[in-house]
C-alpha cells in the first residue's frame, strides 16, 4: 500500500490563508526582510525550553503568529521593481503550479535526475551548522586536525 504523499507547500498555503491583498502587501521589500527574523527568532523560541520548559510555548506562539501576521503588516509597495517582490512573485507561481505548470525551461533548474540527491545540498549545510562549522569549507584531516579549504 503506497504512502499517502503531503504537499507542505499546499499545507502552509492554506495556513497562511494569504488572499491577492496580502500577496500585494507581502510584495512589500519592508515584509521581505523583516521575515529574515522568523528562523532565527523560532530557534530563540525552541531552544528557551531549557531555562523556561513548557512556557517556551509562548515565545513559540509569538513567532507563530509573526509568521502569519507579517505578510499583512506592511502596505503594498509602491512599486514592484525590487528582487524582493519578485521573489514573492515567484513564490506565488511555485504555489500554484499544479494550475499552470512551470515552463519545462524554467522546471529543470528545480529538478534532480537522481531522487536520493535531492535536499542532499541543503542537508550538507545544516551538518555543518549543527557541528558549528560550514561542511563546505572545514574538513578533518585523517589525524585529527581541521583544514580550511580555499574556495
Amino acid at each position: 500500500m503506497p504512502v499517502p504523499r503531503i504537499d507542505i507547500f499546499a499545507l502552509s498555503e492554506r495556513l497562511m490563508a494569504m488572499d491577492d491583498a496580502a500577496w500585494a502587501r507581502h510584495a512589500n521589500p519592508l515584509s521581505v526582510y523583516s521575515r529574515v527574523s522568523i528562523l532565527p527568532l523560532m530557534t530563540l523560541a525552541v531552544w528557551s525550553h531549557l531555562w523556561l520548559g513548557w512556557g517556551a510555548l509562548a515565545p513559540v506562539a509569538l513567532v507563530l503568529i509573526w509568521t502569519w501576521w507579517n505578510p499583512r503588516a506592511f502596505g503594498p509597495p509602491a512599486t514592484t521593481d525590487s528582487w524582493a517582490a519578485r521573489g514573492t512573485f515567484g513564490e506565488r507561481v511555485f504555489l500554484n503550479r499544479a494550475k499552470v505548470p512551470i515552463p519545462p525551461h524554467h522546471a529543470q533548474w528545480g529538478q534532480n535526475p537522481d531522487p536520493g540527491l535531492r535536499g542532499g545540498r541543503c542537508s550538507v549545510g545544516l551538518r555543518g551548522v549543527a557541528a558549528g562549522t560550514r561542511s563546505d569549507t572545514v574538513r578533518s584531516q585523517p589525524d585529527g586536525r581541521r583544514k580550511t579549504l580555499v574556495l
